[in-house]
């Protein structure tokens, strides 16, 4: 038989706070609230390319020593980069068909777009095989020659594309053409993560809303998280075009941005109809609902949104404008999803409400949840540690993991600059960028003692290929290593170079002087930035539950947790485990960057499911259970949503490893290991294992704190008052308490 949720409610069964205010307000305003979100969304949308367009590559920190040496050299030889064509016989060789270098056809036709492209507007240069003697420009076997064209500093971004166009064009007898330099990856990396992000909120957005079909059991619900997820896209699209104009915004922080805010969208607005949902089946007609949800389900959306915001405000303590962006963007996207779950899905669930099925039967006290709970607490001490020791085994790998630049291997076998990069580096050495770089303050007689009195004689230094004047008194020194170009030997060659400067002026640069930069960055700024987490953590756990033990206890499992997705991605992309599977090319290492930010971002979700399940156990021990039982049902009451909240961050996250960037892949796999994880073996296992041992001693802090708690705690919950509805309005099965999270 149908229920009737029509019954009127009483003016004083109004909910108290300001976030039962606000959603009273965005209900009955709720065509303005929608109105407000669909032009954000619309505005987003037409802003969106410009977004990827006005990103930049490759940022580092203008503290840098590599990076102070680059600009030098880019001060006396200004250019805004180069577009380089490899001229390859068809067949890769001369003996399988194709036409050789010095065949008078092949000669010809290079000759001739040479100097075609040197008339274009904006070409600051143009060089090939055949004119000026340049070996460099010619493979060993003579199969190929590059057609390196270099653009000036104020060239446009137009006039970078008709060169990239007509090397494109070129027609070459017996050989193909493929157009690759520095200015065409920049643009290829662009494209590529602009079309990975659409690919990701393309695929994840329909699994999305097929999965809570499932979980609510009609369209109707499951829809309204998809949309609010939607329109905060929007906004997070809008908020980082904001800071492209005040910061530069590597290009690899939109996908970032984009997928935290998305996956964050999803799950408070999954809070905020479940918990809608749950007073609807109490009785509550939709405006009493809406109210109640915004005044319990809200605290929690707001709590957990400044959980993940301290967490990735430590980024603020680094100096590398990548992490700077990522810490603005990830905290206005977070409050961007706050806000959307808050304002926009109250004014929806005013739209559709009435057609939101209530649940059948209220959530049960017993079930799989407690019954895993009571089976955990009867051998908590072994299965805590064997999920630590598991924890601790799959973090392992991450001692082990080597860090360094990627360079073109951020894209794709496919890409065409990744090609001629490739090409490069195997078969035109003398062109691939060196290991290492020093540029020299002084003529080039005395960068060549330099070269031969200091950097020849170090016994990692394999020789040194060229040393080059690039303006008046400033010359570089390219020096090759042994052994990997960014490994153990490279970076020692950069500190022993930094150590012994021969009394001149010099910046040790190139890709290995990058890594060790960075690291040192990391060492010295890093402790800094873990403490201010850290702090920032315990202060708002202890507000939160009152105790000193249990926001310790938190720390410490999340950072098993970390060293567990930490590990996972050391083994897939520096091991190379699943490459296959994943579709990328092991590089041998970890992208510099990225550990840094999967501590910030795994960090700050983990915090988020960890707050949802104490402030749960912490509003039932107030309610007078004791320790174990408040776990259970603890547990058993916030199990289900979770997990649900869990599978949805996973699924987004996938669908972005899905894309073709190596640095989008690497984040979205650690974090859907972190989510993963932590909502299963930490959440179903660890904690209540941990808490059962500690007892009621879960909850002790010392009497000054104590006394701080009781004046100024965060209480995360609400107490309720009772509903005043018909009896027939309300849903047979246990009771559920009104006070909830």
């Amino acid at each position: 038989m149908m229920r009737s949720f029509a019954a009127p409610t009483s003016p004083s069964a109004a909910a108290p706070g300001r976030l039962a205010a606000l959603g009273r307000v965005c209900h009955r305003h709720r065509r303005w609230v929608l109105a407000f979100w669909v032009a954000v969304l619309a505005l987003g949308v037409l802003i969106g390319g410009r977004v990827f367009e006005g990103s930049v590559t490759n940022t580092s920190s203008d503290g840098y020593e590599s990076t102070k040496g680059t600009a030098v050299v880019a001060a006396a030889d200004p250019s805004a980069g180069t577009v380089t064509a490899v001229v390859d016989s068809v067949g890769h060789g001369v003996g399988h068909g194709g036409a050789p270098v010095d065949t008078p056809a092949v000669r010809e036709a290079v000759t001739a777009a040479a100097q075609d492209l040197a008339k274009l507007p904006g070409v600051l240069s143009v060089s090939d095989a055949y004119q000026g003697g340049q070996q460099a420009l010619r493979a060993a076997d003579g199969s190929a020659s590059v057609l390196d064209v270099k653009l000036a500093a104020d060239s446009t971004v137009k006039q970078q594309q008709a060169v990239s166009q007509q090397l494109a064009n070129l027609k070459v007898p017996g050989a193909q053409v493929t157009v690759g330099g520095d200015l065409v990856l920049q643009h290829e990396v662009k494209a590529q993560t602009q079309s990975d992000t659409k690919f990701g909120e393309l695929v994840t957005l329909p699994l999305t809303l097929i999965v809570m079909v499932l979980v609510f059991g009609g369209l109707a619900a499951a829809s309204l998280p998809v949309i609010g997820a939607v329109a905060s896209v929007g906004g997070a699209l809008l908020a980082m075009f904001g800071f492209s104009q005040i910061m530069d915004i590597d290009t690899t922080v939109l996908p970032i941005a984009t997928v935290l805010g998305l996956g964050l969208s999803i799950d408070y607005a999954l809070l905020m109809v479940n918990r809608f949902r749950e007073e609807r089946g109490r009785g509550a007609d939709p405006a009493v609902a809406v109210e109640r949800t915004a005044a319990t389900a809200g605290r929690t959306v707001a709590f957990s949104g400044l959980t993940v915001a301290v967490a990735l405000s430590g980024l603020f303590v680094f100096t590398s404008p990548v992490f700077r962006a990522v810490a603005a963007a990830g905290v206005s996207v977070v409050v961007i999803a706050v806000l959307a779950a808050l304002t926009l899905i109250p004014a929806l669930l005013g739209f559709a409400g009435h057609r939101i099925k209530p649940p059948k039967h209220s959530e049960p006290d017993e079930g799989f949840f407690a019954r895993t709970v009571r089976r955990v607490q009867r051998r908590a001490v072994p299965v805590a540690l064997i999920c630590v020791a598991l924890l601790t085994a799959a973090g392992a790998p991450f001692l082990h993991a080597d860090m360094r630049s990627t360079g073109a291997a951020v894209l794709p076998t496919s890409s065409a600059g990744r090609q001629v990069a490739d090409t490069i580096a195997q078969r035109f050495p003398q062109l691939a960028p060196a290991p290492v770089t020093v540029v020299v303050q002084g003529g080039a007689q005395a960068a060549a003692h330099y070269a031969d009195d200091v950097v020849a004689k170090l016994p990692e230094v394999a020789g040194v290929r060229a040393v080059q004047p690039v303006g008046q008194d400033l010359s570089t020194v390219e020096v090759l290593v042994h052994g990997d170009p960014q490994g153990a030997q490279a970076k020692r060659v950069v500190d022993e170079l930094r150590a012994d400067r021969g009394g001149l002026t010099t910046y040790v640069t190139g890709d290995a002087a990058s890594v060790v930069d960075f690291q040192h960055e990391l060492a010295a700024r890093g402790p800094w930035a873990l403490g201010l987490v850290a702090l920032g953590t315990l202060v708002l756990l202890f507000l939160m539950t009152g105790s000193v033990v249990m926001p310790v206890k938190a720390l410490l499992m999340n950072v098993l947790s970390l060293g567990c997705s930490l590990g996972a991605l050391t083994m897939v992309f520096q091991f190379g485990w699943f490459s296959g599977l994943l579709g990328f090319t092991p590089t041998g290492g970890l992208e510099t960057f990225i550990p840094v930010l999967v501590f910030a971002f795994a960090f700050g979700l983990s915090m988020d499911y960890e707050v949802f399940l104490l402030a749960r156990i912490k509003e039932l021990r107030d309610q007078g259970y004791n320790c174990k039982e408040a776990v259970q049902l603890g547990l058993q009451r916030s199990g289900r949503i979770i997990t649900s909240a869990a599978l949805l961050m996973v699924i987004v996250f996938a669908g972005f490893a899905a894309g073709q960037m190596l640095m989008v892949k690497q984040m979205g796999i650690a974090l859907a290991v972190a989510v993963a994880v932590d909502a299963t073996l930490v959440r179903c296992l660890l904690v209540p294992a941990a808490m059962s041992l500690f007892g009621e001693f879960n909850w002790w802090a010392p009497a000054p704190l104590r006394r701080l708690y009781n004046r100024f705690g965060l209480r995360e919950h609400v107490t309720l008052p009772p509903l005043e509805v018909p009896a027939a309005a309300a849903v047979p099965g246990p009771r559920i308490p009104q006070a909830v999270v």
